[in-house]
């Protein structure tokens, strides 16, 4: 026995039963919850739009919207605003259930069960943040689409970060080797997102994936702007193929438009950067669409949705998305090889209304 381990002897034998016991006591950890989430919501709006991507009101208005619509309501143990944090916190910045579990004070279980909650509290309001479209006039149409009357939004697709067991691994590599979901996303001019298929294997064509959404949802009804990987078909107009069009070939110093294919290209390329900026500036936004996460299939595909909804919401609830700086004017997703879509059946209606807007576009840019 050393001189340390006697000295302690000494002292509990001295002070005897006169001396306080320390109780261990549930209780304590409670003040160190409600500490940590008044420091997330109730302290500075900076700190709730880095730890939760949006600022105070934003995060009230959504309890209320989960309260109301989505029947979400405090539980015996723990409030609904705590769970909604869990729920943001674990999409902004794809922590894991055990690093919430130190910070929260709470079960790994009662954070996974209240994510998946949030999850489907989310989930049903889609009819409620999902942007109805509205055709675009000379009245409503920003400078991009002004040239464009009647067109609802901008389609494109792109590739999510899947985790799948082994024997699916090879269906869903994509064109760039990776594990991933290919996801279709129509969005209007302001960056909203107005309608969003995901679930598909990443080697899964887009001509599948459109053809899908087509048959499904009876997108003829919209008209939709494509990439030049889409044929120019019923609903959907297109750039031509074979002639210069993404922004970085239209950029200051580059040769200004030669005819009028050219010249409907770089309108068109403009227009259509739209949805390359949501997708941008959604996966800058959450980080678990970044990279691939370990819950279900299912339970990922509903995460994509549930983050294109909420970055709806977000830009509905702030005039100046900090996001969006993140995000250059120019940005282009590399998603691999160009695909021309056949599936979906060409018209010469649509392939004539395209020729007339071009030349009506080259017209008034050599009048000008």
């Amino acid at each position: 026995m050393n001189l340390l381990t006697i000295q302690l002897l000494l002292s509990i034998l001295l002070r005897g039963n006169d001396s306080p016991k320390l109780k261990y006591s549930f209780t304590d950890k409670i003040p160190k919850q409600i500490s940590y989430l008044r420091g997330l919501v109730s302290d500075m709006n900076n700190i709730s739009i880095d730890q939760m991507r949006m600022n105070r009101d934003a995060f009230g208005r959504l309890c209320v919207l989960l309260y109301d619509f989505a029947e979400l309501r405090d539980s015996k143990y723990v409030s609904l605003i705590e769970k909604v944090c869990m729920f943001l916190r674990i999409l902004a910045h794809h922590e894991k259930t055990r690093s919430q579990k130190h910070e929260f004070k709470r079960s790994t279980w009662t954070i996974s069960h209240h994510f998946k909650t949030v999850l489907r509290g989310v989930l049903s309001l889609h009819d409620r943040l999902f942007i109805k479209p509205m055709p675009l006039t000379p009245a409503n149409a920003s400078n991009r689409f002004k040239f464009f009357e009647n067109c609802l939004g901008a389609l494109d697709g792109s590739y999510f970060p899947a985790r799948v067991p082994v024997v699916d691994r090879e269906t869903h590599r994509n064109q760039k080797g990776q594990i991933s979901f290919n996801t279709l996303g129509v969005c209007d001019q302001n960056m909203n997102f107005i309608y969003l298929l995901t679930g598909w294997e990443g080697s899964a064509s887009d001509s599948r994936v459109l053809k899908n959404a087509v048959t499904r949802d009876n997108m003829k009804l919209c008209v939709l702007r494509a990439d030049n990987g889409y044929m120019n078909c019923e609903g959907f107009l297109t750039p031509y193929r074979n002639v210069r069009y993404h922004l970085k070939e239209w950029r200051t110093g580059t040769q200004a438009p030669q005819n009028a294919k050219e010249h409907f290209n770089m309108r068109h390329s403009k227009a259509r950067n739209v949805i390359e900026r949501a997708w941008g500036i959604l996966k800058a936004r959450w980080g678990i669409l970044r990279c691939e996460s370990f819950y279900s299939v299912g339970t990922q595909c509903d995460i994509i949705l549930a983050c294109a909804l909420l970055h709806n919401f977000i830009r509905s609830q702030t005039s100046n998305d900090p996001v969006e700086l993140l995000v250059p004017e120019d940005f282009q997703e590399e998603t691999g090889g160009v695909e021309f879509i056949s599936s979906v059946e060409s018209t010469s209606v649509w392939a004539t209304k395209r020729d007339e807007l071009a030349d009506n576009l080259w017209n008034n840019y050599r009048n000008r």
